[in-house]
């Protein structure tokens, strides 16, 4: 029976004088394992630069999440922006008539027409000639007989009463520019007569173009002790003022009296015809 020499323990083969064995190479294993590393190492990297060699155009041609989010995996790459809008252009920053029609021909769409302008009222023409003033009428009353009016007769102007149409006609005037001076009054009737004062009694008479008759015909508005009244003071005889006297209107010198003062005061009030 042979005799078998025990054999040491692997893992401790030079303790014992036992020698590996050497009919294989050493670090067949590990070059075995280092070849699959390297393999794979070589794999992943072509995967890695086949993904990043991939340009933007080809991010682009996939379709966009439904969400409208960004592909996974490429959040560094931004959606094109639209470069055909065009600004629009003018002083008020609003495109003109004609860049919109431009834009809408480049987009297939005709566009909207322009609003008519609008009409022009018939009244917003001009007048072909200036309006005419309107007339204003008066009747001047006392204020010490409120009931008396001056009133044109034959020879002179009285103070009386209204009793009828005719009278009131005839105690109705145009107040007008006065003719001697534009800032005073002159006073006409209806049948374009002027009153003036003649030997200082008021009469109506036709203006026969003298400077006198302008002067005697012009009286200028002076203020009254009574509210809402006016003295008439004559242009060609200064601090001479209308009065009436025994129901006459006449031209006399101003006095420092109460009575004098309640007979020059006189209301221009509306037309009595």
């Amino acid at each position: 029976m042979p005799h078998t020499k025990s054999q040491p323990p692997h893992d401790r083969p030079w303790e014992t004088g036992w020698a590996p064995d050497t009919s294989r190479a050493p670090g067949t294993r590990r070059l075995y394992l280092a070849g699959v590393l390297a393999v794979a190492t070589v794999v992943a990297c072509v995967t890695a630069i086949s993904m990043t060699g991939s340009t933007p155009d080809a991010v682009a041609k996939s379709a966009p999440p439904a969400d409208g989010g960004t592909i996974p995996g490429l959040a560094g790459y931004a959606s094109p922006s639209d470069t055909t809008t065009v600004p629009p252009k003018g002083k008020s920053g609003l495109a003109t008539s004609e860049e919109t029609a431009s834009a809408a021909r480049q987009q297939g769409s005709s566009p909207s027409p322009a609003p008519d302008p609008p009409a022009k009222s018939p009244s917003s023409k001009p007048s072909s000639s200036p309006p005419k003033p309107t007339v204003k009428w008066r009747s001047v009353r006392s204020v010490n007989y409120p009931d008396h009016y001056w009133h044109v007769t034959q020879y002179f102007v009285g103070l009386d009463p209204v009793r009828g149409s005719e009278s009131r006609e005839d105690s109705t005037f145009k107040v007008v520019k006065g003719l001697a001076n534009a800032s005073c009054y002159s006073f006409t009737t209806h049948d374009g007569k002027y009153l003036r004062h003649s030997n200082f009694v008021l009469r109506a008479a036709r203006d026969d173009g003298s400077s006198l008759f302008e002067q005697d015909a012009t009286f200028c508005p002076r203020a009254s002790s009574y509210s809402g009244a006016t003295m008439l003071e004559s242009v060609n005889y200064p601090g001479y003022y209308l009065r009436h006297k025994n129901f006459v209107v006449r031209l006399e010198r101003f006095e420092y009296s109460p009575q004098y003062m309640a007979d020059s005061s006189f209301r221009l009030v509306d037309g009595l015809a």
